[in-house]
This record gives C-alpha cells, structure tokens and sequence, in this order.
C-alpha cells in the first residue's frame, strides 16, 4: 500500500470551484418554469454543463492535490467520460424538476440522480489512474454511496422545495459542500498500490496537462458564477425593492381602478395519474400555454390543463384573469407587485410555488395596467 495525502490549499480550491458551480447551475434555472420549452431546454442544459463540469473539476483539483510517493498519470479517454457522465446524469436531474409537475418524488429522484453522478464520475474517474491502482474497501464504498444520495437529495429538496433566492444560497451551499465531502469520503476508503512494469495504452495525460484543462475549466466557471451572480444580486434587489416601493396590488385596485373586475369563478381541470381533478379558476395565479394544452400556476405546484390557451380564455373572460402576453393569462388577485420597464412590464408573485414573475408583452401593457389599477 501507498501512503497519500492532500494539499490543503487545493482542498480548498475544489471547495471554491464546487460552490460556483452549484450557485451557477441552480440560479440559472430560477424561473425556467415560466419560459417557453425552448429556452427552458437552452437553461437545463446550460445548467447541467456548469454542475457536470463543476463536478468533475472539484474532483481533478483534489486529485492534483493528491500526494503518492510515486509517479502517475491518467487516461485522458476515461478522463473525458468521467466529466459527460457528471454532465448527462445531472441533465437528467434537472429535466426532472424542469419539466412536468414538480412533486416530492421527482424531487428526490433527481437529487438522487445527481448522487449517482457524483460517484460515477469519481469511480471513473479514479479507474483512469494509470501505474498505480485504487483499491476500494466494501465499507468504504457504501458509505460513500449512502453520503452522497443523502446529502444531494437534501440539497436539491433545499433548492427546489421553493424556487426563492434564499433556497438557492442555501442549497447552493449544501450542494457544494456535498460534492467535496462524497469525494473525502470516497478517497478516505480508498488504498493505492504500485503496478510495476505497466504498460498504458492509449492517449495519457500527465499531471502537468490535467492541470492545464482544469485550470481552463476552472476559469470558465469562475466566469460563469461571477456573471451569474451580478444578475441574481440585481434580480434580488429589484425584488427587495418592488416589495418595500409598491402597496400590494389588491388595495390598489379596490382604491384607484375605475371600473372593478367580475370576480365569477369556474372550476378548471387538471390531469394527474390517469384522472381528471378539478381546481378553483381563483386559486390559479397563472395560466400558460403548452402547445395545444395548458398548465394552471396553483398553490399545489405547476398542472397539466387538457384546455388550449384560446379556449381558457373565453373560459376566463368574466373573472379576474387578465391577457399579459400571447401564452400567458395571469390573475390579477395573485399579483404582488407590478414593474413597469421601457416598453413591458413585469408582474410578480412572491408567494407562489414555481412562479416568480410573468413579463406582461408590449401590446397587453395597457389593458394590463388597467386590470391592476396601476
């Protein structure tokens, strides 16, 4: 057996490019639900890009902080797979809480996704360690399988439990402690000996060229995170200040909009399970167009509707629902707060599950304003 260490410094280093990562792949998708399939796909998969690659570089900077008293170097084609496998098995995690209803199981399949990623990437990644060979103990193993499912379904249940900014920081913070402390754990049941006489085949890289593509990744994420963040930052106070700057919707309504919305109620349905349920028009803050079909924004999370857009608004017509864009309808009852930009606008909803804010289009500005008596 080898004697192996670490540099704490870059123990360090794979903490800082782990958080970045998660911080950018997390906010990234904050709001998705209310984007078009299109750039929804284009978000998840950038998301998934920054969390794979993050996984895979917090795992290469450890790695080159490793100390053995012998030489070694690695696979560069196993190396690669490592890195896709991290980047489709957290894609795959993020599909599940981006598209379709978001419950409490799709949540926890996709934090447990995203636990298997992290293992496959560091089992593959350590299985490209040419002249000289990990040797996992069983003990060590399991442990390091229980750690890592645990702990990525306790960050995604943080981050995904509510879509607020202060869910993100701190799943963002769970997440990345996550992918260092499964990596530790891993390494903690895991012995190195000295193949003597080995022959690599294949294209190899040497420490020094690992060292150049992490450093280059690294870079890319630090990048990413500090673009990332300046728009959060700005996200969060414009939030900060829509709430303390604008009386709640509702009061300026009663008080200033000249002639009052009917407020008819009409039962909507939903498909879930193979059945047909039925919510209250009024409970839906929003409603959006999929194609053909619809989903209704409800307290109880994001719902398939069988109804077109075209039909829901006819449907609506009589009740506090108002047209804000061409694949949005919104109820003006569940608007907190209203922005006015150069030449759209902006409605949020602070208390709403899956739904930060729907931008109000141009041409549905006026009638918009009028609804909310603003």
């Amino acid at each position: 057996m080898l004697e192996h260490g670490h540099n704490h410094y870059l123990i360090l280093a794979s903490l800082a490019v782990a958080v970045m990562s998660a911080f950018t792949g997390l906010s990234l998708t904050q709001g998705a639900s209310a984007m078009g399939v299109a750039q929804r796909k284009l978000v998840v998969s950038m998301s998934a890009v920054a969390l794979g690659s993050g996984i895979w570089s917090m795992h290469f900077v450890a790695m080159l902080g490793m100390t053995l008293p012998v030489s070694f170097h690695y696979d560069a084609l196993v190396t690669m797979m490592s890195a896709l496998v991290a980047i489709l098995l957290t894609g795959i995690a993020l599909l599940l809480v981006h598209f379709g209803k978001r419950t409490g199981l799709r949540i926890t399949l996709a934090g447990v996704c995203v636990g298997v990623g992290i293992l496959a990437m560091h089992y593959i990644g350590m299985s490209g360690i040419q002249d000289v060979k990990p040797v996992y103990s069983a003990f060590g193993i399991g442990v390091a399988i229980v750690a890592s499912i645990v702990l990525c379904v306790v960050s995604f249940w943080i981050s995904y439990g509510h879509r607020e900014s202060r869910n993100i920081l701190s799943g963002t913070l769970v997440f990345g402690i996550s992918i260092v402390a499964v990596h530790f754990i891993a390494m903690a049941g895991t012995h190195f000996v000295k193949i003597d006489g080995a022959q690599s085949t294949g294209l190899w890289m040497s420490n020094e060229v690992l060292a150049f593509g992490v450093t280059l990744s690294s870079f890319v994420i630090s990048g990413a995170f500090l673009l990332v963040g300046v728009t959060f930052a700005e996200g969060m106070r414009k939030s900060q200040n829509n709430v303390q700057s604008h009386q709640p919707v509702a009061e300026k309504t009663a008080a200033d909009a000249p002639v009052a919305r009917q407020s008819a109620v009409i039962r909507i349905p939903y498909e879930s399970d193979g059945q047909t349920h039925f919510v209250q028009s009024d409970d839906v803050a929003a409603v959006q167009a999929e194609g053909r079909y619809t989903y209704l924004y409800h307290p109880s999370g994001r719902l398939f509707c069988p109804w077109s857009i075209s039909a829901m608004e006819t449907k609506l017509a009589n009740t506090q629902f108002v047209k804000v864009h061409r694949s949005y309808l919104v109820n003006t009852h569940h608007v907190t707060s209203f922005e006015r930009k150069k030449d759209n606008g902006v409605c949020f909803f602070e208390s709403m599950a899956h739904l930060d804010h729907v931008t109000v289009s141009r041409s549905y500005l006026k009638q918009v304003r009028e609804s909310l008596g603003v």
